[in-house]
């Protein structure tokens, strides 16, 4: 049976097929900013840990491992890493790479029950396309989505989404008001979040955390 995001997992999987396994493979468009969102995501863990603190970390969407990549060149220690992506693709290269780490090749919404809990979630890139989905479509995805993984998280977990405080919106991409993802968040989840609009991209991120 076709689900309305086999689009958005068979757009992913064409640019891996035409450009490889890179940026452009998982439709980041500019190298230079592929660093600065791992960065961003990442900070939901330094937010709440100390130093000593080893944490189970769930890259969720995790395409070919970049995330993984960049946590061992810039020396991220004491978080066990795994990755999950609905994509078989995706997931048979991030495993043939790093052959130590736990990869999951699941659909979240048929198969919670099969997946464990983890300390954080890291969600990048998850939810900034929609492709030929309507905005009611991808906003009804994105919050079952989000449901889930807030009950899959000990300690929290972060996305992003398009900002909707541009000049122009892409069709293609999910634009996300502050306000209504806020009172979404307040009236299903929890009131212990934090927006970050401070690095530069036409995007926002989101750290949804538990205490």
């Amino acid at each position: 049976m076709k689900k309305k995001y086999d689009k958005i997992i068979a757009h992913y999987e064409s640019c891996l097929e035409k450009h490889g396994d890179n940026h452009l493979g998982v439709d980041w468009p500019k190298l230079e900013d592929v660093d600065k969102r791992y960065k961003v995501m990442l900070d939901i863990v330094r937010l709440n840990e100390s130093n000593d603190n080893s944490v189970s970390l769930l890259d969720f969407g995790c395409g070919t491992a970049h995330l993984l990549a960049y946590m061992q060149q810039y020396n991220w220690q004491n978080i066990v890493y795994s990755g999950l992506d609905i994509s078989e693709k995706f997931v048979s290269i991030a495993q043939e790479k790093y052959p130590h780490n736990t990869f999951y090749c699941i659909d979240i919404l048929e198969e919670k029950d099969s997946l464990h809990s983890f300390d954080y979630i890291i969600m990048n890139g998850v939810f900034t396309e929609k492709r030929e989905l309507s905005y009611e479509e991808m906003w009804d995805y994105f919050t079952e989505m989000i449901s889930i993984i807030y009950n899959k998280c000990n300690k929290g977990f972060a996305f992003n989404v398009m900002s909707k405080n541009v000049d122009w919106e892409r069709e293609d991409l999910f634009h996300v008001s502050h306000d209504a993802l806020s009172q979404f968040l307040c009236q299903n989840l929890t009131r212990d979040y934090v927006i970050r609009n401070d690095y530069g991209l036409y995007e926002y991120t989101v750290y949804v955390l538990k205490k």
